[in-house]
């Protein structure tokens, strides 16, 4: 059985839950309350400790003072799942890439849609930055923590964006990084 050891910290984002394997942070998300005992393949081990790095570091971004993270990440997904979110981690701090723009990096040119879901499955949000992922049109498209946060993390970074503006209700078929209630790993 594995062992995951995670906190909870409150911050401008709201409520955040963080998660570490002892390869890396695993998972990162907004947290509603999630029940870690319902995945039974895993030993969940509340420790500020173990978290302390990914907190400060969080800290710090919310601060405007950290541009990039330096604690090793254990991304868990499919092949075609890491490679969109490595993607992710290649967009600098301050900058957004579209949708069709990520799919040409991970070879998939006509696969924006499934790039989409991809980074709807993104289990580590604000780290690996699917924040950073607007339309081709320039709207905001979507995420897990709701467009408010997404716009808000981008305005923190100083990014611009080509029209900003929010998405009407059915203007794009995508949603961004996991936040809402889900299975950690």
């Amino acid at each position: 059985m594995e062992t995951l050891y995670y906190s909870r910290m409150e911050s401008p984002a709201g409520p955040l839950l963080i998660a570490l394997s002892e390869q890396g942070l695993v998972a990162l998300e907004f947290d509603r309350g999630q029940d870690l005992r319902k995945k039974k393949s895993v030993q969940w081990v509340e420790s500020a400790e173990k978290t302390a790095q990914v907190r400060r570091e969080l800290e710090e971004y919310f601060t405007g003072t950290r541009k990039e993270f330096t604690f090793p990440l254990d991304l868990r997904g499919t092949e075609f799942q890491k490679r969109c979110w490595n993607a992710l981690l290649a967009i600098p701090y301050g900058e957004t890439r579209s949708y069709a723009d990520q799919a040409r990096e991970v070879g998939s040119p006509n696969g924006f849609r499934a790039v989409g879901m991809a980074n709807g499955d993104n289990p580590i949000a604000i780290v690996v930055p699917c924040h950073r992922v607007i339309t081709s049109d320039g709207k905001l498209g979507g995420y897990g923590g709701g467009l408010d946060l997404k716009e808000k993390l981008l305005k923190l970074e100083g990014a611009e964006w080509p029209k900003q503006r929010r998405l009407r209700l059915g203007d794009i078929p995508t949603v961004g990084c996991k936040g809402r209630d889900s299975s950690i790993v």
